[in-house]
């Protein structure tokens, strides 16, 4: 009797939002799934890891399906540690984060709880997809994507995802219209324009929210931030090797 695949499931919204739980559905009709999700929001926390403070990690029941879920006090990176190293009796085969409430893309990617945690599982040997949705709200509507969330998973769970390299999946803002269908794209080059505002409290004591600009000067048609724009979901392999290869020839002129 062939056995199900492993699947970890985990977000950085926290394991009572509604995209985690629509994730898990659709995990639910794949594999055998583990849910360790952060127990309050974690988003925009990056690559975090907690190490100066302890851990805990209890194991709950947020809504019925087959799953195990665990709450976890840590960042989204956390959660991925400690589900493959202490949790889980084996590697998963698959780990899938997210649904992110709101854009991942372009250089979004840097700072986001969701990809750090496919990140993180890549790291750790893991083929790892990080889905996220164009819609910050609350009750955003997921039903639609479940189906190309399903497909792409599959895809993966039967081919394999490159080595050291881990799939960064956006869903474009629905409107009115459908999804047009799916892009394989490279990440756009796109900055944010910071702005803090600056307010005071009723102490006194002055603070900020930060806010901010995107700006999208990259005019490819390959990009993910045009495949969202005209409708496509975008899908950008990512690694977590940073080094700047295209640029070792160069530094190694320099008198060193």
């Amino acid at each position: 009797m062939k056995t199900k695949p492993l699947i970890l499931v985990t977000n950085d919204d926290g394991i009572t939002a509604p995209g985690l739980r629509s994730l898990i559905e659709v995990m639910n009709e794949i594999g055998e799934v583990v849910v360790v999700a952060p127990d309050s929001p974690q988003s925009g926390m990056g690559h975090a890891i907690t190490i100066n403070s302890t851990l805990y990690c209890d194991k709950i029941k947020v809504t019925d399906g087959p799953q195990l879920e665990y709450s976890c006090s840590g960042t989204p990176a956390d959660c991925v540690k400690l589900a493959i190293n202490e949790l889980l009796d084996k590697k998963p085969d698959l780990c899938v984060s997210g649904i992110n409430h709101g854009s991942n893309s372009s250089i979004n990617v840097i700072y986001s709880g969701t990809m750090s945690a496919a990140i993180e599982a890549g790291i750790e040997g893991v083929p790892a997809i990080g889905f996220s949705l164009l819609d910050f709200k609350w009750n955003a509507n997921f039903k639609p994507l479940k189906e190309y969330i399903k497909k792409i998973s599959l895809e993966a769970l039967k081919k394999g995802i490159p080595k050291d390299v881990v799939l960064n999946v956006n869903f474009p803002l629905l409107k009115n219209g459908k999804i047009k269908g799916m892009k394989i794209c490279r990440q756009a080059r796109a900055y944010w324009v910071e702005e803090f505002d600056k307010r005071t409290n009723p102490m006194g004591r002055e603070y900020y929210w930060l806010t901010g600009t995107f700006i999208n000067e990259d005019k490819g048609e390959d990009t993910d931030e045009w495949a969202l724009n005209k409708g496509y979901i975008s899908i950008v392999p990512t690694q977590f090797d940073l080094t700047a290869h295209h640029s070792l020839q160069q530094l190694n002129t320099w008198s060193l």
